[in-house]
């Protein structure tokens, strides 16, 4: 068994919108995944907004594989900050549940960091669901620590598990 990562080609992008598709079924339904997937998920329609990154010459869109069939992806972003610096946004990382925890994610990881490297980047940055401790951990064993926590409180009644400060 071969595992490995390479940058997307236009072959690829039918796979990639179909394994988009299913990470992003899957972290809705997280701690944090409705609100993740109206703000930092990718916009439907998918297909055109994988297509974007694809084509964004800031962008990489890569793709693992295991004996050359693309069982994940990943994205990540070349982000200009306040001070003309750069950090890595990787906003996207899945990996079929059934091809998991044999070094594609690894691989993919490796790949989005070197390319963050050619370009400068002074950091690479992700989001990680609260509660989800496998990608905590799977972004700590790269150096990724949490660096800023967002915190989100809902204003719907219905939402609300608990009393506000307000109402007590």
């Amino acid at each position: 068994m071969e595992v490995g990562a390479r940058a997307v080609v236009p072959t690829d992008l039918e796979v990639v919108v179909a394994l988009c598709e299913f990470g992003s079924d899957e972290l809705r339904d997280h701690r944090g995944g409705a609100i993740w997937s109206r703000w930092e998920g990718r916009q439907d329609p998918i297909d055109a907004s994988i297509r974007a990154t694809a084509d964004d010459p800031r962008s990489q869109l890569i793709v693992g594989t295991i004996d050359e069939t693309v069982i994940g992806y990943a994205a990540v972003d070349d982000v200009t900050l306040h001070d003309d610096s750069h950090v890595g946004n990787l906003t996207d990382l899945y990996v079929l549940p059934e091809a998991r925890g044999v070094g594609v994610g690894e691989a993919m990881m490796e790949q989005a960091i070197s390319w963050c490297r050619s370009r400068g980047c002074i950091g690479i940055d992700s989001i990680a669901l609260p509660g989800d401790r496998a990608t905590k951990n799977f972004f700590e064993s790269f150096g990724l620590v949490a660096r800023a926590l967002r915190v989100h409180r809902s204003l719907r009644v219905s939402d609300r598990s608990r009393p506000g400060p307000s109402s007590r």
